[in-house]
């Protein structure tokens, strides 16, 4: 059964769910298990799962006898949250059939990592196994074990540190598990970024390419953390609460939370299985962006052990709202209940993916955000570009450039308290100041300088950037004015690859109204002879970028 639908409505009236009335409905039963766990579990008559936060020392995972427990740490079951007693133990209800239990790693320490440096602070209790569907879900796991532990090593977290943040990986299959080993991993391997994240889409609908993409991403030698897509459902699934089976059994809870250094992060699982679509025939999909009750009631839970000046981080697949194209599948339909539970907090920041180009958005009243200042939501570039379409370069991975005319490439955003920052946009196999690209003909006419446009597309750029171009040195600069336009490179390049042959596929229709792009034209007066067009583009954070295009005036 699907979870009971909240009003997801900007509006804010007494008919509609309040902050107030969400948190006392929501939070009804959790905030009696925080209190009186042993009190609410006698007046409901629910079984106990119990464990122990541990100090593991050999960090095997395993409690020893003698194992130092460890005080204040939160754990979950998906809905409440609770804290460890002074001996490190929790209780917390089973719900229903099955019930994933996980701990919520706190700052200074760590959880034990797979040989492919996947978190592994989670227990499945799922006596019977998963329903046998296509892809393999998570195994039976017997009778309740009369203590679940969770073991934490310690580690160094300081007050400024980097993370990773990609878009969907998205391999069909192994080739192009290949194609992300050739050139994701070389190039972050040896980063020393505290971890790494995958914002969903992990596979292309093939579910067992997740353990070759595991064990190519695990070389980058990271904890690296997954949030689940639309393309790592089964689709086989009967019900929104078995589509994630073969997710769970590789990757753990698909929502769950943690804290590194200040921060705390919560990755979200905003994709609601409805079913199959008939219209789409054998395989098609049907889901929308939705987190549901169960998992907002975990984010109220969450937060209250989150002190307000905090910065809270949450990363989902599907975006919160759609970007400058309109898409019913592009934005989470209950947001706005997500909104009420962050918007009194004055640091929150929030990454998706799965639309396949780069923005910034600033959410604000319109869009019904009730914060003092805009939230900001970042749709990240993905690690297959544009799902692997395009002419293959010299080793045969295709450039993948997506239709805003961003290049495939990730995100390091650098951390310090509560503030954030990145300066620029990552793309692969290029160094780290190639930030943009200048579109106009090698060479003009002079009779056509003044009719031909300079097209600057900024691939990190937002509203709250500024760009500017000069064509010479004595040349004063002038502010180029942001429009909502197809990248023409982007049309170039599509034009080019449109006769790609299998294995490679041609590119996507271009983005109708790229959320990067400046324009501009070539100043009057300019005489033959070769000039040198430069730009400059200065981001919400004050970083510059610069970029340069020569360009020759044919008398």
């Amino acid at each position: 059964m699907n979870p009971p639908r909240l009003n997801s409505s900007p509006a804010r009236p007494d008919r509609f769910w309040t902050r107030r009335k969400f948190l006392q409905t929501a939070l009804a039963a959790g905030a009696g298990l925080l209190a009186a766990p042993r009190i609410w579990a006698q007046s409901t008559q629910v079984t106990l799962a119990r464990g122990t936060v541990f100090h593991d020392r050999e960090g095997t995972g395993v409690r020893r006898p003698g194992a130092r427990g460890i005080s204040g740490v939160a754990v979950s079951n998906g809905r409440e949250v609770t804290l460890t007693d002074s001996k490190g133990r929790w209780s917390l209800p089973i719900e229903g059939d099955w019930t994933t239990f996980f701990v919520i790693k706190p700052r200074g320490w760590r959880t034990r990592l797979s040989p492919q440096n996947l978190p592994l602070g989670y227990y499945h209790h799922q006596p019977q196994g998963s329903p046998k569907q296509q892809y393999r879900g998570v195994a039976p796991t017997g009778p309740l074990p009369e203590s679940i532990d969770f073991g934490l090593v310690p580690q160094k977290e300081g007050d400024k540190f980097t993370a990773l943040f990609c878009g969907d990986p998205q391999p069909r299959d192994l080739r192009e598990v290949g194609y992300l080993a050739q050139t994701v991993v070389p190039e972050l391997r040896g980063t020393e970024a505290a971890f790494g994240v995958s914002l969903g889409d992990i596979a292309f609908n093939n579910l067992s390419t997740f353990e070759p993409l595991n064990e190519a991403m695990g070389l980058i030698g990271i904890p690296w953390h997954n949030v689940i897509g639309n393309h790592d459902l089964n689709f086989d699934a009967p019900d929104n609460q078995h589509a994630n089976e073969s997710f769970r059994r590789v990757y753990g809870p698909p929502y769950y939370s943690f804290d590194y250094g200040p921060v705390h992060f919560i990755l979200l699982r905003n994709v609601e299985w409805l079913g199959r679509s008939a219209d789409k025939g054998k395989g098609g999909a049907s889901y929308r962006g939705c987190l549901g009750e169960r998992q907002l009631e975990f984010i109220a839970n969450d937060l209250r052990q989150v002190p307000q000046n905090r910065l809270v981080v949450l990363m989902m697949h599907i975006p919160l709202r759609h970007g400058t194209e309109f898409n019913p599948r592009g934005e989470t339909a209950d947001r706005h209940e997500l909104y009420r539970l962050i918007e009194d907090r004055p640091y929150t920041l929030s990454f998706s993916a799965h639309t396949h180009h780069h923005a910034h958005l600033f959410m604000g009243a319109e869009e019904g955000w009730g914060g003092a200042q805009p939230h900001h939501h970042i749709i990240t570039g993905t690690l297959c570009g544009s799902w692997f379409r395009g002419a293959p370069d010299e080793r045969g991975v295709p450039h993948g450039t997506m239709a805003d005319g961003t290049p495939r490439g990730h995100l390091a955003l650098q951390f310090d308290g509560h503030r954030y920052s990145m300066d620029g946009y990552r793309v692969f196999g290029r160094p780290s100041n190639y930030q943009m690209h200048i579109e106009l003909p090698a060479a003009i006419p002079q009779a056509q300088v003044e009719a031909t446009p300079v097209a600057v597309n900024v691939f990190n750029g937002s509203s709250r950037s500024t760009v500017k171009m000069r064509c010479s040195q004595g040349d004063i600069w002038r502010v180029l004015p942001k429009v909502l336009e197809p990248d023409p490179r982007f049309v170039r390049l599509a034009e080019r690859d449109s006769g790609l042959e299998s294995p490679y596929f041609q590119l996507p229709a271009p983005m109708p109204r790229c959320p990067h792009l400046w324009k501009g034209t070539l100043p009057q007066g300019l005489g033959p002879g070769t000039h040198l067009v430069e730009v400059v583009a200065t981001d919400m954070f004050g970083n510059t970028h610069h970029g340069c295009q020569s360009v020759r005036i044919v008398a």
